[in-house]
């Protein structure tokens, strides 16, 4: 494709148009030239323009289309008509082809080279549209990175077994599902089914999704908390991957109009890892969600939930009272349950009489009593939790607060002499007062059981592989409602994106908190009924660091970014 403008000429506007440093523009060419870069690119990285800006400028001035990758569908032909080697080479990717025409997505149209590559191996001509380079990088990962049939799946699977350790089925399952259970069983299935579990518990996945169409079905791992396509196959074998699943988790075969929870285990590496199963009927047939939970994940000590020394230190002044109500609000997702197995653990001795009421029960610790919910047969969270009470228990979790009577129950539990621990999903931890006044507890129960509420988000770390040292762009700044001069002392990294963190620039999490230590002056005001923005004013007063501070602070750091501060706080 013959361009009617150099790439010199267009550097030289944007010079001009965004009054940029010559000097600098030209070291960065130079730059561009011996990595053989583009340089567009490279203004980007250098925060000198924006990438939206730098691409709707030569979207306009080249006359080239700019396209929304994730909102585009590429066909099979297509994705098997070049391979992965050239895609990966050049950073490209086949979107349509019309007869002999091949429109390919690239964020540089001035390399020719992959050009000339492409039209040698399928005979088309090639025409160029733009996409930015981590949209393409992510298309790339998600119809290039995992395997697009069986067979390749299962070239996969590596020595290392996979063990699935479960209970024994129930002798009223039935002679029906026999003939469902032999098929499921069928080697390819069992393979297939140990490789996405494999893969998953690899990636450092925190949810495996399991999704049917009308002729497919696809693999998401959640990682990081993002999800990620894996892989897409035929709709053939789902019913038995499905069928696999259940009997996995000692589930009904042969139900699948009603939704279905249930949990195994397995063994990998030497590593056992509960697998907690909730399967929902859809329209195209039945969803399965399992849930990753690694036992290693919980630590025994406060300085183990990542929480910043001033937390910490505000935690554990919490939990070394005798009795009480500590709670953690945020979010599903936001780590409450590990932060709360974190604490158990440490308060887990043999003096100690600890007592669970869950749903569902997420770890299974050594040493701690726990009870399951069932709703089907009475055993709720106010009825276990009851029925707790008169087990002596010396520490009591209630998995979350979601009625008055659990709440009454439980603020009740704290004032005779228990420490009692919760979660409730507010957005700060002066929210948890409102929440449960809203929910008919009365507020002199409130202001006198809870010690303790601690809000928490989790933010992505940037990867150490990629980490590189990045200015923040002002638009940025302007939108946490801060100055350049905030920023002194602080370490600002940006992760670039590799093979490490999937292109990303992130890997792994971290918690930013707020930790509410309840007062008489903080007591006086829920008794009133005060709103939870005069309750936090007065906690900030007081030394509060909260949720956008914390993060701020771990942004400072060089640990995560500003982009992830904004995205899980709010600097109003």
């Amino acid at each position: 494709m013959k361009l009617d403008v150099t790439k010199e000429k267009l550097v030289q506007e944007l010079v001009q148009d965004h009054k940029l440093e010559e000097a600098r523009v030209k070291k960065i060419m130079d730059t561009g030239r011996r990595e053989r870069k583009s340089i567009f690119q490279l203004l980007v990285e250098e925060n000198l323009i924006s990438e939206p800006e730098i691409f709707d400028f030569l979207s306009e001035r080249l006359s080239m289309p700019l396209l929304n990758l994730p909102a585009m569908r590429v066909s099979k032909d297509l994705i098997q008509l070049v391979p992965k080697r050239i895609i990966e080479r050049h950073q490209i990717l086949p979107v349509s082809r019309i007869g002999n025409l091949l429109s390919v997505a690239a964020s540089d149209p001035f390399n020719l080279m992959f050009q000339d590559d492409l039209k040698k191996l399928t005979q088309c001509h090639v025409v160029v549209v733009l996409a930015p380079p981590r949209m393409i990088g992510s298309a790339i990962e998600a119809y290039y990175g995992g395997a697009s049939n069986l067979e390749q799946i299962l070239e996969n699977l590596d020595d290392e077994k996979l063990e699935i350790i479960r209970g024994e089925e129930t002798e009223d399952e039935g002679k029906t599902k026999q003939a469902t259970e032999r098929e499921a069983e069928d080697a390819p299935v069992v393979r297939m089914v140990d490789v996405i579990l494999a893969q998953g518990i690899k990636s450092r996945a925190s949810d495996i999704h399991f999704e049917p169409y009308e002729k497919e079905f696809r693999i998401r791992y959640r990682i990081d908390g993002t999800l990620k396509e894996a892989f897409r196959q035929s709709r053939d074998i789902y019913n038995l991957i499905v069928a696999r699943v259940k009997i996995m988790a000692t589930l009904d075969i042969t139900e699948k109009r009603l939704p279905q929870d249930g949990r195994f285990r397995v063994s990998i590496g030497g590593k056992d890892i509960d697998m907690r199963v909730s399967i929902l009927p859809i329209y195209h047939g039945e969803k399965i969600v399992l849930r990753i939970l690694d036992k290693s994940s919980m630590k025994t000590g406060l300085n183990q939930i990542g929480y910043t020394e001033k937390q910490t230190a505000a935690f554990a002044t919490a939990i070394r009272k005798p009795y009480g109500m500590i709670l953690v609000t945020g979010p599903t997702g936001s780590g409450k349950s590990t932060t709360l197995y974190t604490v158990l653990n440490t308060l887990n001795t043999i003096e100690r009489n600890i007592m669970t009421v869950e749903d569902p029960v997420e770890y299974q610790v050594h040493g701690i009593t726990q009870t399951q919910v069932r709703p089907d047969v009475g055993l709720t969270f106010a009825s276990g939790l009851r029925s707790l009470l008169r087990q002596s228990p010396d520490v009591i979790l209630v998995g979350e607060i979601r009625d008055t009577e659990t709440g009454d129950i439980a603020v009740k539990a704290a004032l005779t002499g228990h420490l009692v621990f919760s979660t409730l999903h507010t957005n700060s931890a002066a929210g948890a007062f409102t929440r449960l006044m809203d929910m008919k507890v009365e507020p002199f129960l409130i202001a006198s059981s809870v010690v303790c509420v601690s809000a928490q988000r989790l933010m992505r770390r940037i990867c150490q592989y990629c980490k590189t040292a990045m200015p923040v762009p002002e638009e940025v700044l302007r939108r946490c409602h801060l100055k350049l001069s905030d920023l002194d002392g602080a370490e600002i990294f940006k992760g670039k994106g590799c093979a490490k963190c999937n292109q990303t620039g992130y890997f792994g999490r971290i918690p930013a908190s707020e930790v509410l230590l309840v007062d008489n002056e903080i007591r006086d005001l829920v008794i009133g009924r005060k709103s939870s923005d005069a309750i936090e004013k007065v906690a900030v007063e007081k030394g509060m660091e909260t949720l956008f501070l914390n993060a701020l602070g771990i942004f400072k750091r060089g640990i995560t970014t500003l982009e992830e501060v904004l995205r899980v706080t709010s600097n109003e």
